[in-house]
Parts: C-alpha cells; structure tokens; sequence
C-alpha cells in the first residue's frame, strides 16, 4: 500500500489486516519498488500523486521489470484524470479519495478474482507446455491422446489413411500431423476438398491435363497428384468424390501412376494418400455411392476423431488458446470466462464441434463489456442448451423415437411441478391415463416435486 500521508497508510493497513490481508507500507514510490522485490505483492494500491516517484511512474517501472502485480491506484479530487490515464497504462482499477471502506475491500475482491483467472490461465498453459499439444493439435482427453499415439506409430509408412469423423472436428489438423510427423515432412502437404469443386473440373484438378484437352485447356497443367509428389496428398470429403473419379483414383493408387486429361502416357507418382470424410463410407457401399474396393484401399488404417460433446476435457485448454490467440487479432485483452459462462460452454452437445466452439468464443469476445467473458455474451443456441429439448435438436440425433422420449420425459417433470406433484391432474394436463403416467413416471425415474 503506497501513499504518502501516514494516516492513511495506517486506517489502511489496519483495514486490509482486519479483513485477512497481508500488507506492507510505503510512503512513496522509490520504497515501494525496494520493497516488491523481497515482498512479491499479489496487488499494489497506490496513490496516484506523489512526489518524486507518481503512482504513473510507479505502475511503468513495474511493467518494465516485468511485475505480474495487480495495481490499483487511488485518486484525490482533482487527479481523475491521472488515475484513468494510469488505468490505460495498466492499472486494473481506481479508487477515489475520500473513499468508503468497503470500496477498498471491494476492489481488492474484484483483483483476486482476476488473479485467480490468471493463475487458472497460467496453468492451462503450463499444461499445454507439458505436452497437451501435437503439432497443431490442442487436447488433452483420453481420447485424443490414443489418437496421438496412433499417429506416432504409423506417421513413416506410406499406407494410406482414413480419417473419419463429424464436420469441425479437425480431420484436417490429424492429417496435418500426420504429414509433419512423417519421414514426408519436408516435402508437399497438399489439400482438396471433393466436395468443394465442381465435377466436371475435378479430374483436372487431380490429375492435371495437357494443352487443348478441352475448350479452356490452353497449356499444360500439373495435377495436385504431381504437386505432392514425394509429400502427402489429403482428400477430404473423400465420399463427395464422383463414381467415375473413384475408378481413376483406385487406378493411382494401386499403380502409383497417373495420367492427365488428353495425355496418352502415364506419369508415375509417389505420394501418400489420406482421406477424411464425415459420412458413413460403409452405408454408402452397401447403398451403391461409394466402391467397396476403393474402400477397402483407403480404409487400410483407420483413425476416428471423436466430437467434441465426447471430450469435454478439451473445451478448457481449446477456449484459452482461442483467447490468448484472438486477442492478439482483434487487439482485445480478456482473461478467460465467468463461471457462468464456463459452466454453459461444458453444458452444451457442440453440433458444430470445434469450429462453432471456434467462431463462438471469437463472437463473444467482441461483445464482451469487461474483461472476462460472461454468460450473456455467448450465443443464444448456447446458453438454451440447458434445455432438454434444445440439447436433442443441437446434438443433431434424428431418431424420431430418441427424440420422443426426451420431450415426453420434459412434459411429465413440468406437468408434475404444475400440479404440485398432483398425479391425477397431471395426467389430464399430458391427455394420457393415470396408470400410462405412473408407467412412464417409474420408466423415465421422476421424482414428484
């Protein structure tokens, strides 16, 4: 506590001990900085005008030398303005004088609730630091690590892979690290998305085609298996791929050869191939869509990336890389969430996986007033996700009888909270028997309110 009137360093000092803190006094700002060194303040309260050595002049030494401290600074009638220029400076808070005890000991609770975040978020990233990051894969599940350690294993060998998994999981991020983890790392990683080009001009893309194949072909062009040769190819969306391209590209990857659109020779490729799709390639067999020997060529080590409402574990570690990462973007500076806001991030099924957990926290931080994010500034699908109902349809189930089961149960709990508990009301309020009620009440385990 720095100030240089002695009275009232000591109602402070006799203050702050009433309420459990541990204080040490400075009156002026050169003893204040001898005194951190050996000290090692959580909060430094300081007035902000003093001679010599101002609270301003205070607060810029201690950024220089790197104090982690947390500064609140005081100000007279009068000095506002230095108080909110020390705050643009880094000063977490301000406290006019004259000042009302519990405006010191409510700023003071304010700052060790900002510590706390901040020694939670240093921890998230001591854990990341500890080997919860491969390559640019960022978890720490169970279920991740066995991925990891899958990829470990089978990186060097050129045996194709098929990555499977819902949209916004990061299929892409597996491949990626696969390659890089891979005896190919210095060669190409090229990407393309199936679904993402039109057919007619896919084989193009692929295989590459020669000067007058078709009306715009008006030179030679390599195709994106020439491009990784000696690297890693990554077809996502591998089910979107066209029955007619599947043929060809069974063909490349039994013969390790290519040939391009209006060639009449074969260029001979060496490129390892990793697929990903979010369907289910088996089903597509068995309906006619996708070849069952492509299949079985592309399926020769399979990797499963679980969703995200699988691994909750992960959402921590994940939304304090999507802070640290977006303030230095947007030019923001949160520190991490409310408990709110971390308890409906946990709650909700995250349909959209990684990616919407991605766009959701970049959403909130703009709309952000403080510097946490709270509850209120995720979006409405997130904070409704409490909601059975809204859990089912965000989950993306399609089971009409999954889905039945959930609304029924829903209906019987509110019935019976309406009634008090009264079963022969609630039974006419759902239209249903009393005995379906007491049926159901034993089968979905309702305890009356």
């Amino acid at each position: 506590m720095v100030d240089d009137e002695e009275n009232i360093r000591v109602v402070l000092r006799t203050l702050l001990r009433r309420a459990g803190y541990e204080v040490e006094l400075a009156e002026n700002g050169e003893r204040a900085l001898e005194l951190v060194g050996g000290f090692d303040p959580d909060v430094i309260l300081t007035d902000v005008r003093m001679p010599k050595v101002s609270g301003l002049d205070l607060l810029g030494t201690l950024k220089a030398k790197g104090s982690q401290a947390t500064v609140i600074v005081m100000s007279a009638f009068g000095s506002v303005d230095l108080a909110l220029e020390a705050m643009k400076a880094g000063a977490y808070d301000y406290v006019p004088k004259p000042f009302k005890n519990d405006e010191i000991i409510l700023a003071l609770k304010k700052a060790e609730e900002r510590e706390a975040l901040r020694r939670e978020n240093r921890a998230l990233r001591d854990e990341i630091q500890k080997g919860q990051q491969f390559e640019a894969i960022l978890a720490k599940s169970d279920a991740m690590r066995e991925i990891f350690k899958t990829i470990a294993k089978i990186a060097d060998f050129k045996t194709t892979v098929l990555i499977s998994g819902e949209s916004g999981v990061g299929k892409e991020l597996v491949a990626r690290a696969l390659h890089q983890r891979g005896a190919r790392r210095a060669n190409p990683f090229v990407a393309v998305n199936c679904g993402a080009i039109p057919e007619n001009l896919l084989e193009s893309e692929l295989f590459g085609h020669k000067r007058g194949a078709f009306t715009d072909a008006s030179h030679d062009k390599r195709g994106l298996f020439e491009e990784a040769d000696r690297g890693t190819l990554f077809l996502d969306e591998i089910g979107e791929l066209p029955l007619a391209l599947q043929v060809k590209l069974l063909r490349a990857l039994q013969d390790e050869t290519i040939r391009r659109l209006g060639d009449t020779r074969d260029v001979k490729v060496d490129v390892r191939i990793v697929a990903a799709t979010h369907r289910d390639l088996l089903a597509d067999v068995k309906a006619g869509r996708f070849r069952e020997d492509l299949y079985y060529r592309l399926n020769v080590l399979p990797v499963h990336v679980p969703p995200l409402r699988e691994r909750k574990d992960d959402i921590a570690l994940l939304v304090e890389h999507f802070i640290t990462r977006n303030n230095a973007r947007l030019g923001t500076d949160l520190r991490g969430l409310d408990p709110e806001a971390r308890r409906l991030l946990l709650a909700y099924p995250w349909p959209g996986n990684v990616r919407e957990l991605e766009n959701s926290i970049e959403r909130a931080m703009v709309l952000a007033d403080g510097d946490v994010i709270a509850g209120r500034d995720l979006p409405d699908r997130v904070r409704e996700a409490e909601d059975p109902i809204q859990m089912q349809l965000a989950s993306g189930e399609l089971s009409i009888k999954k889905a039945s089961r959930v609304i029924e149960e829903v209906l019987i709990r509110r019935a019976l909270q309406k009634t008090r508990g009264n079963r022969t009301r609630a039974a006419e309020l759902l239209e249903i028997s009393h005995r379906a009620l007491l049926y159901k009440i034993k089968d979905y385990r309702v305890v009356d309110p």
